[in-house]
């Protein structure tokens, strides 16, 4: 804490009276309130001096060892400011009620409370992935009660001030010049408790049960991709509405396509003569076996692309391409026979004046 004029701050004497500081508290209270100015960091941080000088000021032992010793001496009592609003409303207790006509943190802390998001993986096929999928799951998760409907307390009775904190959701000891403020032991810092509370969840609000729900998977996800199902996450506690599930997908690896964005890439190995002289072959697709013609000359590593035979585009309309890469093997374990027809071809193909006339050229070998 740097040193800073508390008076200075409020904007009064040092011999205002407690009726003059708790009227200029407010009159800077409601001009830098974070509700008037949403998003302004700069009125933020003057508001929470203002909290800070009033809480010091309106205090006598408080203000007493300030007025002696400034803020150096206040570091004895254990006093050091406030880090965040909830804070600054938990040590004022019913006083915004008073200013600003609306409750005080602890009984925001009682107002229902939206359930928690729930995450649930799930591991699907590459066909799924590729064409959807209608599922169910199990999700354990806690739900609002429904003999009390979330609020729980008894039907008829309701939430009660706490009589050790008097509604403050701190417990304040004094000891000399110090003052100790934590969190109320009884409520637990919510400023209310339940003396009637619902037998079924023990004033909770919810219990933990498994629910099967119904998932519709869209075609065209990938791994990554994420499903959110509103109001299925965990329940609301005292009537809050329930949070979201969130459904990550994770696809499972195909042992002859791979991904690549929306188009699947394969390679289909023919032989030796099928590249020379051309074939007409089946091939796998998503949607069962094609025909894929391999035109004659075909080259070790030449693509040839299906149209719409990929995956459907999630966003956006019609489908990737199957993209066909040729892999030309090189037989081995040749009979004689066969070693007689290549031998062959090669002299063939020398008296044409092609393959080996063109090597000659290119690596110049010819004198």
């Amino acid at each position: 804490m740097e040193n800073r004029d508390y008076y200075k701050i409020l904007g009064i004497t040092r011999n205002a009276n407690e009726e003059e500081i708790k009227k200029a508290y407010r009159k800077v209270a409601m001009q830098y309130h974070p509700d008037r100015n949403p998003g302004d960091k700069e009125l933020e941080e003057k508001f929470k001096l203002a909290s800070e000088a009033y809480e010091v000021l309106r205090d006598p032992q408080k203000r007493e060892i300030y007025d002696h010793y400034g803020i150096e001496g206040l570091k004895g009592t254990g006093f050091t400011g406030f880090r965040g609003f909830e804070d600054i409303f938990a040590s004022f207790g019913d006083i915004f009620e008073d200013f600003f006509g609306f409750g005080t943190t602890s009984r925001r802390r009682f107002k229902p409370r939206q359930g928690a998001d729930l995450r649930y993986d799930l591991k699907i096929s590459f066909y799924e992935a590729a064409f959807g999928k209608e599922d169910e799951i199990e999700i354990p998760k806690k739900e609002v009660c429904e003999v009390c409907d979330g609020t729980g307390s008894k039907s008829g009775t309701y939430p009660a001030q706490c009589p050790n904190c008097k509604g403050s959701g701190q417990s304040i000891r004094s000891q000399g010049f110090f003052t100790i403020s934590t969190t109320c032991s009884q409520c637990h810092g919510e400023g209310k408790y339940i003396p009637h509370p619902c037998k079924e969840c023990r004033g909770s609000g919810w219990v933990k049960k498994t629910k099967i729900i119904k998932i519709k998977i869209p075609p065209g996800v990938d791994t990554g991709s994420k499903l959110r199902i509103r109001g299925e996450g965990e329940g609301g506690e005292r009537g809050g509405p329930p949070g979201d599930l969130f459904i990550f997908l994770f696809v499972e690896p195909h042992e002859f396509f791979l991904r690549d964005g929306d188009d699947i890439t394969c390679q289909i190995p023919i032989s030796f003569s099928q590249a020379a002289l051309g074939v007409e072959i089946e091939i796998p697709t998503l949607n069962g076996k094609k025909s894929l013609s391999i035109p004659k000359g075909a080259e070790n590593g030449e693509i040839i692309k299906i149209k719409d035979e990929g995956f459907p585009k999630i966003r956006g309309y019609g489908r990737g391409d199957l993209i066909v890469q040729i892999f030309v093997k090189t037989p081995k374990n040749l009979t004689k026979r066969q070693e007689e027809i290549l031998r062959e071809f090669e002299e063939i193909s020398m008296k044409k004046g092609k393959e080996g006339e063109g090597w000659k050229k290119l690596f110049r070998l010819e004198s």
